[in-house]
Order: C-alpha cells, then structure tokens, then sequence
C-alpha cells in the first residue's frame, strides 16, 4: 500500500520533530451488501475505502491526523502538522517486516460470490420466517461482508500487514396479533468468507426470530420492580460488555473514569464469575491476528473466581494506567487513533444447570433474549430491553411477558450473579466507543442474578 521508503520518511520525519513514538497505519477495505424486504430487493451496496492515519506521541499526548492520499509529500505535510517542536531524537530504525501466520482463513471470498446465490439465501430466510404463521407483518433480511487489509509501521521498526474478512447475517422479524407489533432478530457474523454463511442454520435462525416474534406478540405487559432474574445465555452478555467491559478498558481507567480503577487483586463479583476478553478465538467475529498496533492478541482473563485479574491496554492507555499492553488496540478505521476495545468477551462457564437455576425462584423473571439498550460508560448504570421474557413462578416458568427492562450499575449487578450455567455460546455484536465502531463478540451461559431492578408497565 505504501513504499517502505515512504514508511521511513513519515517516521524519521516525527522522530526528527521530537515525537517519543512515530506510527503508520494504512487501509484498504473492501465492502459489500445486499439487503431483501418483504421478499423484494431493497438495497445493493458496494464500495472501497483507502486511507493513511498517522500517530505521534510525546510523553503523555497523542496527536493523530489521516489522509486518503497516499502521495509521499501529502503524508508528510500531515506529518509535519501533527509535530510538535521538542529535542529531536535519534534515526528511525530500519523496518523489518513481519511474517504473519493466519489464524482465520477464508475458504471462498464472499465478495466474488454471485449476487443471485446471495439473493437465494436471503429468499430461504424470508420463506422460513414466514412459514411460522399469520402474524409475521415483514421480514427484512440481509448479508454484509468486507475484506480490510491494513499495513502498520512504527518506529520501532515494526513492519506487519494483516488482511480481515467479515461476513454477517441478519433476519429481523415483525409480528402483530393485534396488540402492537413485536419484534425479533438474529445476527450472527463470523471472522471469514462466504463458507460462515454455508456453515448456519439460516432456516433455524429465521423461525426463531419469527417465533419470538409472534410469541412476545401474545403476550401480556410485565409489572416490574425488584426480583431475581435468570439472564439467557448468548447476547445476555451485551451486559457485561457495556456495563463492565467498558470501564475495564484502560481508555476509562486512565481517566479514573471508572468504578474498578485501583482494584486489581479486589473480590468484586462472587467466586463462581469468571470473565475473559479473548482475541484469539479462530474465526470468532472480534478475533484478528493482530490489533491496530501490530501487537499479537491474547486471552486476558479480567476477572477469575470473582478476583479483578488485569484490564483491556493499548500502548499509550496502558502506560498512561500502569497496565500491560494486551493486544486489544482498535480503530473503525484510517481516520482514528487506536485505543484499548474488548474483541471477544464473555462470562466464563458455571456448574450449574438452567432447571435449578428457574428451581430457585420462587417469583421472578427469565431473560430469555436481551435486545438493545444504553449504558452511561462513566457510572456504569445501564437499561437494557428484554427481546424474549417469561415470569417465573414457584420454580417454574410460566407466561410470557413483554416489555420487560433490566435496570442496574454494573458493578453492583456483578456480586449478585450467585448461579453460572455451562451452557457458554458467543453473539455477534458491534461496538462504538472513542475510537469508533469495531466488531466484538458478547456472551456467556445462562446466568442467575438474586435481585435487579426490573422496569415494566404499573
């Protein structure tokens, strides 16, 4: 993408203004998709993005700027902007390039696919969700892949390119018996090409999101208040991820932005909880060879028997929060500086079943499904809509219930998770944060909190 004498001249060039660490980083991203509605063709989307983002540091301050000019004169009057006047340090070590082992291999480049076979996958997901009755209103289905190929250069004389597939799925389903419409959904996505979409059930996916539909259709309103919950496995663990995940990444810890700030080796959930932030789940959705910085990925465990074990660091988050850099450096794209973002985080299996979780309960709520929600990142305090939701009574579940909210702080839902299941599956996700939106996975086993607020109609 870029010469290795343009990669010296930008980094020598920062050196030579003083800058502590000089950085390249270069994109190409190719994208894809096609989006059915109500079994007609809705949208048909292509396109290529190409950029050049360029990082100095000193000291504690970061300073960034982007091109999508790649000539040789243009990136270093960028270069040139961003720098500071300050001692001038020594020559940029020559860059040596880095061989790459691949950990996600693609088998078939979804974007050479034929737009016909996209659009007979898309028709079988339409006809499954239909199939599940009279009260599906729409259905709207789509698939979307990219193929990002970046390039990264440092001054210390790092040299690494790395290319990223993604392909993902989704079916959303609307259904109404008369009540007012209900919703429901499935978006798997996995980090490869055109063989995730031939490895799913796509017909599975479809009927249970028409059959949640339909279901949370006839269903009466939840009255809330504080109960005991049962929180599903899979997207359940967007919770954690928002509520948790996020003020363990340095970017919140440096700031002292976070309620877990200096309680590393602190108990702060009960011994049962673990929770892990791995990036080097093979074909996993935030899974890559290597971050934004070119550092390999690793498994981070967070939290291990309730003990706070470690914190998601970038480089300079790290340094600034006197935490080890952990491969999780990320960045949307050319146009953001990276900083520390989980990739694929979860709660960690239990040994307790599903049955004697409900057992334990004698009035309360199963989350079967979470859908979406908001969390204030500074406080930890989140809402987050029940998708699928049934009451349980004396140990058993009964009805099924709609408009169901969780309402908590993070860390203060945390100690109250006392029962972990086995039953671990991982969900898809986007993330959005300071340093754009990237892929992550969420998830965990189905989960028992003693008592949360729930949020319903009086």
């Amino acid at each position: 993408m870029l010469s290795p004498s343009t990669l010296q001249n930008i980094i020598g060039l920062g050196l030579s203004r003083g800058a502590d660490f000089a950085e390249v980083f270069a994109e190409e991203t190719g994208s894809g998709s096609v989006e059915l509605l109500d079994g007609k063709i809705d949208r048909i989307t292509s396109g290529i993005r190409f950029g050049v983002g360029v990082r100095l540091i000193y000291g504690a301050e970061t300073f960034y700027g982007h091109s999508n000019d790649p000539a040789e004169d243009v990136l270093l009057r960028l270069t040139e902007n961003l720098a500071r006047q300050g001692a001038a340090g020594g020559p940029a070590p020559a860059l040596k390039a880095s061989s790459l082992e691949d950990h996600h291999p693609v088998r078939q480049d979804p974007l050479g696919v034929p737009k016909d076979d996209r659009v007979h996958l898309l028709r079988r997901l339409d006809a499954a969700a239909r199939a599940q009755g009279q009260a599906i209103r729409q259905v709207g289905a789509s698939l979307a892949e990219s193929r990002r190929q970046i390039l990264i250069a440092n001054s210390e004389g790092l040299l690494i390119e790395d290319a990223r597939n993604y392909s993902r799925m989704r079916v959303g389903v609307i259904a109404d018996t008369g009540d007012g419409p209900q919703n429901g959904a499935e978006s798997p996505g996995a980090l490869g090409g055109w063989e995730v979409f031939e490895g799913m059930d796509m017909e599975h996916l479809a009927a249970d999101a028409a059959r949640r539909a339909v279901v949370m259709a006839q269903a009466g309103y939840l009255e809330g208040g504080m109960m005991p919950v049962v929180l599903g496995n899979g997207f359940g663990g967007v919770i954690f991820h928002e509520a948790c995940g996020h003020p363990l990444e340095t970017e919140a810890i440096r700031k002292n932005a976070s309620p877990f700030a200096g309680k590393i080796g602190q108990q702060v959930a009960q011994s049962v909880l673990t929770a892990v932030d791995d990036g080097t789940i093979a074909s996993a959705w935030g899974s890559f060879n290597v971050d934004d910085e070119g550092t390999p990925p690793q498994r981070t465990v967070l939290i291990e028997n309730g003990v706070l074990k470690s914190f998601l660091a970038d480089r300079q988050g790290g340094k600034l929060a006197g935490a080890a850099t952990t491969g999780s450096a990320r960045r949307e794209n050319y146009k953001f500086a990276p900083v520390a973002r989980m990739r694929n985080t979860f709660i960690a299996p239990g040994p307790h079943s599903v049955e004697a979780m409900i057992a334990s309960i004698d009035n309360g709520l199963y989350a079967k499904k979470m859908g979406g929600g908001s969390v204030d990142p500074a406080t930890g305090e989140f809402n987050f809509a029940v998708q699928e939701g049934y009451r349980i009574r004396k140990g058993k579940i009964a009805e099924a219930v709609r408009g169901a909210t969780l309402i908590g702080k993070g860390h203060e839902v945390l100690p109250l998770i006392s029962m972990v299941g086995a039953d671990l599956e991982l969900a898809a996700g986007m993330c959005g944060a300071s340093s754009g939106w990237v892929p992550t996975t969420v998830g965990q086993p189905t989960l028992k909190i003693d008592q949360i607020l729930v949020g319903g109609r009086r």
